[in-house]
C-alpha cells in the first residue's frame, strides 16, 4: 500500500496516453484457432433493409428476423462511425434457450456515449465502432431485432435525413462459464498457475490483496488512514490530524468475476489523479439475479472490447443491485485508471455503473450505499471531498466544448457531462444522498 499513491500519481497523462495500442482482432474478423478456444463467445449479424423501408419518404428501417442461432445472453447493435449517432428506436425479442418461449419487444438503449474521449489513443486506433447500450436477455437461442430511424423532422436539425448508420449489426454475447463461487478463498490462499495477462492484471493490486485473489478484502477505516498516512510517507498518529478517506470496501476483483484477460488491449493507462466520479447505470436491464452479475460484467466486457472495439471494459468499477462492488477496467483499484464512461471526461475521473436500468425503476438501497461506500474511500485517496465541487476540462462532445473547465459534482451523474439519460432519472435522484453518505463516510 505504501507505493501506491506515490506511483499513481507520478504516471502523467501524457505517458498514459503514449501506451502502445495493441488492441485484439475485432468480432468481425475471422477468429484464429486460439481466439476460438477462449471462453465465450460474439456472434455478428449483418441488419438487412426492410421491405418498407425501401418507399420514398418513409423513415429507413433494418433488422433480421426470428433466427436460430448459438446461444448467447447479451444483446447490442454497432454500426462503422463511432461519430454516427443512431437517430430513432432499436427493439429485439429472444428467444429462451431450449424452448419455444419468446420474450415480449424490448427496447435497447440507442446511446453511444460510454466511449473514449475524442483524440484519444483509444478513440483513434481505427477499432472503435458507434454502438447502442447492450441489453441482457438471459440465456437465449433465438433472436429477431427491428431498428427504426426516426422521420426526418424528429431528429436533430443537422440531421435531418431520417438515414441510419452505415454498417448496422447485431451483437450476440455469450459470457462464458461462470468463475470460481465467491466465499473463503477470495480473499485468502494465493493462486498458482495464472496466465502472464492474469497476473499482469493481479499484480497492480499486489499491495492490497495476494496475487490472484478473487476480491480485495475490507479494511476498517483506522486501517485504511493508516495505510493512506503510510503511502504519504507518514507515520500513523492518533493524536494528529487523520486524512478524511473512507474504510477501504470489499471488491471483487477481475478474477473474481472471470475476466479473460486475453480479450483486453495488453497495456494499462493512467491519469494524474481522481477528481471526481461520474455515476452510470449500464442501460442493459434489471431482469438479471446478483449470482450472475458476474456473467452481466463478462458480457458488457466482452461488448466493450469485441464488438465496441475499446482497448477494455470502460467502467473503472461496478455495482450489482445486492451492493457487491466490482472491478472494472484493468489497471489497479487504487490507481486513475483512465476509463471510457464519460464521452470528454474520462480524464482525472473514474466511472461507476450499477447494473441495470433507473429511468422508471428504483435503484436499490444496497446499490446506492455502495456507490457511498466505493467513492468515500477511492475519492478520499485523492483528497476528494464527496460533498464538493471540482473542475474538469472537457476534452469534447455534445455539452461542452473541447478545452472548457467546467464545473462539476465530485459526484456527478453522467447527464451532468453528456446530454444522455444516463444515470436514469431515478438513480440520479439518488446522488444527493450518496454524497452525504459518501462524505459522513469519510469523516467529514
Amino acid at each position: 500500500m505504501r507505493g501506491f499513491l506515490a506511483s499513481s500519481i507520478g504516471v502523467t497523462c501524457a505517458a498514459a496516453l503514449a501506451l502502445p495500442l495493441t488492441l485484439p482482432t475485432t468480432s468481425h474478423a475471422a477468429p484464429t484457432p486460439a481466439q476460438e478456444s477462449l471462453p465465450g463467445s460474439t456472434q455478428s449479424l449483418p441488419l438487412t433493409p426492410a421491405p418498407a423501408s425501401r418507399a420514398v419518404g418513409t423513415p429507413q428501417e433494418q433488422g433480421l428476423q426470428r433466427r436460430d442461432v448459438r446461444p448467447f445472453s447479451l444483446v447490442g447493435v454497432v454500426w462503422d462511425d463511432p461519430d454516427d449517432v443512431l437517430h430513432g428506436h432499436v427493439q429485439v425479442r429472444t428467444r429462451t434457450t431450449g424452448t419455444a418461449t419468446w420474450s415480449a419487444w424490448q427496447d435497447v438503449e440507442t446511446h453511444n456515449d460510454d466511449a473514449p474521449d475524442p483524440d484519444t489513443p483509444e478513440r483513434t486506433s481505427g477499432h472503435v465502432r458507434g454502438s447502442t447500450a447492450p441489453l441482457w436477455v438471459g440465456d437465449s437461442d433465438g433472436v429477431e431485432v427491428r431498428v427504426k430511424a426516426d422521420a426526418p423532422a424528429a431528429t436533430r436539425a443537422a440531421d435531418r435525413t431520417g438515414a441510419l448508420p452505415k454498417g448496422l449489426r447485431l451483437e450476440l454475447v455469450d459470457p462464458g462459464d461462470e468463475p470460481p463461487p465467491q466465499g473463503a478463498p477470495a480473499d485468502g490462499p494465493r493462486a498458482t498457475g495464472l496466465s502472464a495477462e492474469t497476473a499482469a492484471s493481479s499484480a497492480v493490486n499486489a499491495e492490497l490483496a495476494p496475487l490472484g485473489a478473487l476480491a480485495v478484502p475490507a479494511l476498517t477505516k483506522e486501517a485504511t488512514e493508516d495505510e493512506v498516512i503510510e503511502a504519504r510517507g507518514g507515520e500513523p498518529d492518533a493524536t494528529k490530524a487523520r486524512p478524511y478517506v473512507g474504510a477501504r470496501p470489499r471488491i471483487i476483483t477481475r478474477k473474481g468475476w472471470g475476466a479473460d484477460e486475453k480479450l483486453r488491449e495488453r497495456d494499462f493507462a493512467y491519469t494524474k489523479t481522481v477528481k471526481a466520479a461520474f455515476v452510470h447505470h449500464s442501460a442493459s436491464g434489471n431482469n438479471y439475479r446478483c449470482s450472475q452479475a458476474p456473467s452481466v460484467i463478462r458480457s458488457i466486457y466482452r461488448y466493450h472490447v469485441k464488438s465496441s472495439g475499446w482497448r477494455d471494459i470502460g467502467y473503472n468499477f461496478l455495482v450489482d443491485k445486492c451492493g457487491n462492488i466490482y472491478e472494472g477496467r484493468a489497471g489497479g483499484i487504487a490507481k486513475p485508471v483512465m476509463g471510457a464512461h464519460t464521452l470528454g471526461f474520462n480524464t482525472n475521473s473514474m466511472g461507476v455503473a450499477v447494473l441495470g436500468s433507473f429511468g422508471g425503476s428504483n435503484p436499490p438501497a444496497a446499490a446506492v450505499n455502495a456507490i457511498a461506500k466505493l467513492t468515500a474511500w477511492k475519492l478520499g485517496l485523492y483528497g476528494a471531498n464527496p460533498r464538493g465541487t471540482t473542475y474538469l476540462k472537457s476534452g469534447g462532445g455534445n455539452l461542452y466544448r473541447k478545452g472548457k473547465n467546467v464545473r462539476l459534482h465530485v459526484i456527478s451523474g453522467h447527464r451532468d457531462g453528456f446530454a444522455t439519460e444516463c444515470p436514469g432519472r431515478r438513480l440520479y435522484n439518488k446522488l444527493g444522498k450518496a454524497r452525504s453518505s459518501s462524505a459522513h463516510l469519510q469523516g467529514r
